[in-house]
Formats: structure tokens, C-alpha cells, sequence
């Protein structure tokens, strides 16, 4: 058949044409399909949420070292850049080795399939848009292939007999027969080249570019449809009901109210980061490529596990509670030192401790397992759960209602601990348990399994690249360590002896403070380095480690020129 038989004599740029608006017709498909059936379950975010899992802790320290929270972003456009490369290899090998090329593209959209239904929050349709990536994109192929399987045909039959042959073969012209004894020049066997005029070889090769041009345009048209699919799949996921559902909540009035931010705890130096960190600027690092979308009457809590009496919480339910608010501090561990991996705000939510409280854990428990929509987990120690910390199960973040990316419609907020260990987003289980019993999705990837806070500061300014001159200016930053408190931090200029800096007014001991130190800036080159010391009276450690098992150390340092 003609869309079966190899195809060796069309350029191989043609084929690779044909792979890549094949799949980007056979993607954009399974993005629209997966916004309307099953958001979470597109096949790129079922595919790049595989990967994430899969990754070891080095390539995931890399990621965000490279690109901080635009890590996800870095990873859909890698994923979209092999995934370009192997489309243009499914075009050419479904024109040289039929039908493998579709084979190659249907098998692209088995492994999301296999992706998606293996997810924790697999719903019944989480196979579809990968299936409909995988069939409609080895369907693209086949009638693009075909195509150009057609063009050859569709000339020879356009053009004289022995013109396309002639217009299409570089083989040197035979010499005419020997003439019979009739006189009469012997046939020639069937199919065999002749002398063709230029004129009829030209119209010939020309009778292929047409139609090339066609198969062009139409593999544009399928790369232009996959994107507008594409486009409008977001559009509907970013008009989902969950959002809607955000819009129309109304956060009820705390029965504890935070104390206002005094005055004095905000420095008000160009540079410093801001002392309540704005909700668009808060950082964000979790494992989700797609945002989970979760209305409050789909949202409940169950703590179970290693209790006395099991507990649900609705929405609603959750809503009638006596309401707290805290500033606290959340940091990545991820963060390096002197990074910004970390934010503070205002968290509006019910404690914890109360909730546990209802279900009576068992006297030989010492871990919660807390569990994610998504099938996130994190190992929290049950007493940084039970203590007279602020852990709450926060609905509010700075006065509205969590943000999707922030874990709407609830989250946990711990100070004191790294958020691998505990700010699980979009939670809906607690599991109490023991450490010797479960392990969470870090910890079975080699990191510590408690992570408590390292006390740590940063410079915030001056900058390496802000051209400082000479003259007054202030060397500013902050300093950490929650739920312990900072009592001082000092600053070493040069090799030189370390001098206090000034801190603002803490918040209090779970939020990050800031520090100034007023310097005269002479002409050259200067290296500054910060120390804190902890309300506990510890000295921030100079041993430089990485993130990786529980949280880097070592002094941050800057090295800044200054100009007349």
C-alpha cells in the first residue's frame, strides 16, 4: 500500500516536518482533553511529574540551583525540547521504516497513560488525554506521511511517460540501440530511460514542489492547532472551579488576632527584603507541574493511623473552629546559604495540636505523616505537631484566602522545621504513625528525616553589581532561625574583626528579623561576611555544607566593589 511502503528518496528535512506537527497536533489534543476531563492528568504534567519523582536529590538541588521557582518552567521546556527532537526522528523513520514511526508516537502516549494512572490523585479518566496525545498523534503522522508518499505518484501520473523518471535520475543517458537490419531502431524494455527534453524535465521535477508546499502547509496547520489546543487547555484550567470557588470565599474573623507588625520591625532600606513577604513574591518549591484544583466542598481532612478515634474535617466544619492568626516563616531546604528560598506572612488557620488532640494519638507515636492531594508526603515530628508552636492547618495567607500555587484550600504551616518536612500544600491526611514505620517522599530520597531549622542570615545590600560609591551607605539583611529566635547578628568587613549589627524589632521568635550596620565605603574592592547568634546564645556555623540532607550552613559573604 502506499502508506506503508518506504519512502527513500524525500529529503529527510520533510520527515522530520511531518514528526513534529504530528505531535504537536497529538499533544495540544491531550491538553484540551485534559483540561475539560481530567486537569491534573495532561501529558505533560503526568510525564514531567514522573520525572520529578524519579530524579535523584542531586539532580533536584541542581534544578533549583540553576533556576530557583522557575524550576518546573525549566523542566517543561526541556521536556518540550526532547520531545521536539524525537518527534522530527518519528517523522523520518515513518517514511524509511513504516509504520515505526507511529509505533514511536503511540508509545509516547502509552508512557503517559502508564504515568498518569499510577498517580495518587489518578481519577477514572487520567488515562484519556495521554491516550488521545498517543492515537492522535500516530494518526497526524500516518496522513502526513502519506502525503508525502503521494507527491512521487501524483507526478509521475501528471507528467508525460519517462519525464518524472528522467527529471528525477542523475544516471548518465544510454546510447541508442543498434539499428535491425529493417533499419528500424529496437524497442526499448518498458520503464527504460530515454532522451527527455529539458523542458519536459523541468515541468516533471516541477510537478513536486507544489504538492511539497502543500504538505507544508498543512504539517504548519497541525503545529499552529497543537498550540491554540494547548493554549486553550490552560485557558480552561485557569478559569477551573476551584478558582472560582476561591473568589467567592469569605475568610471568617479570627478568634486570635496577630499582634500588628510593629513599626520598628520594618528598616525601610532600598534592597531589604520586606519583613511581611508580598503573596505574588512568596517563593514557591513543591513537586506539582500542575497546580491541583480542588473546590472547599470537594476538600476534607481524615487523621487516622495510630489513634484512639478516628477524625474527619470539612470545609465547613473547619470554617466554625475559633480561628488563629501567626507570622511565620517558612523556609526551603533547598535554600542555599545567602538564597531566597524563604518568606514570611501572616497565616490565618486552626492549631494543630487541637485537631490531634481530638484524636488521641497513642502514647508510642512520635510522627504524623501528612498526605497531599497530589500524593506528596511529609514526616513531621509529633511533637513540633503538639508543643505550643503555632502549627496550624492555614486556610489564609496575609489576610485572603490561600492562592492555588500556596495550597488552597489548606495547608500546614510549622515553624521550626523545613518545609519538606512539613508545610504539605493541598492536604488531606494526617497519619500518625512512627518514624521506624513510614517514610514521606523526601526521606525515601536521602533526606533527613525530622529537619529541624538551621540558624542562618543573609545581605541583602549593597549588591555585587549596583555600582556602590564611596562614601556613608549601610550594609542590611536578615537573619533566621524559627521558633528558636535571633538575639544578634555581626558583620566582618575585610578580614576585620566582627562588629554588632542593629536588629529591628522581631515579630516574634517564629518570623525572620532584620539587621543594618552603618558603613563608610572606601575605594576598592571590600569582601563582607554576616554572622547571627541565636536567642539560645549559638554562633551560626562557618562549616560551609550543602542543602542536601537537612539544610545548608556556613556565613554568607558578598564581595563588592566600590567606585569614587
Amino acid at each position: 500500500m502506499t502508506s506503508s511502503r518506504p519512502d527513500r528518496g524525500t529529503p529527510a528535512p520533510y520527515g522530520w516536518a511531518a514528526g513534529v506537527g504530528a505531535v504537536a497536533l497529538g499533544a495540544g489534543l491531550g491538553e484540551l482533553v485534559g483540561a475539560i476531563v481530567a486537569p491534573t492528568s495532561s501529558p505533560f504534567a503526568v510525564v514531567g511529574a514522573a520525572l520529578i519523582d524519579s530524579a535523584p536529590p542531586w539532580a533536584k538541588d541542581a534544578a533549583i540551583a540553576l533556576f530557583g521557582t522557575n524550576d518546573k518552567i525549566a523542566l517543561i521546556v526541556g521536556i518540550g525540547l526532547v520531545v521536539l527532537v524525537l518527534a522530527a526522528l518519528a517523522g523520518w523513520l515513518e517514511l524509511r521504516r513504516p509504520p515505526w514511526g507511529r509505533v514511536v508516537v503511540a508509545a509516547f502516549g502509552a508512557v503517559g497513560v502508564v504515568a498518569a494512572v499510577t498517580r495518587e490523585d489518578a481519577g477514572p479518566l487520567a488515562w484519556l488525554p495521554s491516550a488521545v496525545a498517543g492515537l492522535g498523534g500516530a494518526l497526524a503522522l500516518w496522513w502526513l506521511a502519506r502525503m508525502l508518499r503521494r507527491v512521487p505518484e501524483r507526478a509521475e501520473r501528471d507528467a508525460p511517460s519517462g519525464e518524472l523518471a528522467s527529471a528525477g535520475s542523475s544516471a548518465p543517458e544510454r546510447s541508442p540501440r543498434r539499428v535491425s537490419r529493417s533499419g528500424l531502431a529496437g524497442a526499448r524494455p518498458k520503464g527504460a530511460r530515454g532522451n527527455v527534453s529539458p523542458e519536459g524535465a523541468s515541468r516533471a521535477a516541477g510537478s513536486l514542489e507544489p504538492s511539497r508546499r502543500g504538505f507544508l502547509l498543512w504539517s504548519g496547520a497541525a503545529v499552529v492547532a497543537g498550540v491554540v489546543a494547548t493554549a486553550a487547555g490552560n485557558a480552561m484550567r485557569a478559569s477551573s472551579s476551584a478558582l472560582t470557588a476561591i473568589k467567592a470565599v469569605v475568610l471568617p474573623k479570627p478568634a486570635v488576632t496577630a499582634a500588628p507588625v510593629p513599626a520598628s520591625a520594618e528598616l525601610d532600606i532600598p534592597g531589604l527584603a520586606r519583613v511581611v513577604t508580598p503573596t505574588d513574591q512568596f517563593y514557591r518549591i513543591d513537586t506539582a507541574l500542575i497546580v491541583p484544583s480542588l473546590t472547599p466542598e470537594e476538600w476534607n481532612l481524615h487523621i487516622k493511623g495510630m489513634v484512639e478515634e478516628e477524625v474527619m474535617l470539612t470545609w465547613d466544619d473547619l470554617l466554625e473552629l475559633p480561628l488563629e492568626e501567626h507570622h511565620t516563616t517558612l523556609a526551603c531546604v533547598s535554600n542555599e546559604v545567602g538564597g531566597t528560598l524563604i518568606g514570611n506572612a501572616l497565616w490565618l488557620g486552626f492549631p494543630v495540636r487541637e485537631l490531634l488532640a481530638r484524636a488521641r494519638p497513642t502514647a508510642d507515636a512520635d510522627m504524623v505523616l501528612s498526605r497531599s492531594i497530589d500524593g506528596f508526603t511529609a514526616s513531621t515530628p509529633l511533637e513540633a505537631l503538639t508543643d505550643d508552636r503555632n502549627a496550624l492547618l492555614a486556610i489564609g495567607m496575609n489576610g485572603q484566602p490561600l492562592p492555588p500555587e500556596h495550597g488552597f484550600p489548606a495547608r500546614l504551616v510549622v515553624p521550626g522545621l523545613y518545609g519538606y518536612v512539613s508545610a504539605t500544600k493541598w492536604v488531606k491526611e494526617l497519619e500518625v504513625t512512627r518514624f521506624d514505620r513510614a517514610r514521606a517522599y523526601w526521606t525515601d530520597r536521602g533526606w533527613s528525616e525530622r529537619g529541624p531549622i538551621k540558624l542562618q542570615s543573609r545581605i541583602d545590600v549593597p549588591r555585587k553589581a549596583q555600582g556602590l560609591k564611596a562614601g556613608d551607605t549601610v550594609i542590611a539583611g536578615v537573619a533566621w532561625q524559627q521558633h528558636v529566635g535571633v538575639s544578634g547578628v555581626e558583620v566582618q568587613i575585610d578580614e576585620g574583626s566582627w562588629q554588632p549589627a542593629t536588629l529591628a524589632t522581631a515579630i516574634s521568635s517564629d518570623t525572620w528579623v532584620q539587621w543594618s550596620l552603618p558603613w563608610t565605603a572606601t575605594v576598592g574592592d571590600h569582601l563582607i561576611r554576616c554572622r547571627a547568634i541565636s536567642a539560645t546564645g549559638e554562633v551560626q556555623t562557618s562549616d560551609r555544607a550543602h542543602p542536601a540532607p537537612d539544610g545548608a550552613t556556613g556565613w554568607h559573604e558578598r564581595f563588592i566593589s566600590v567606585f569614587e
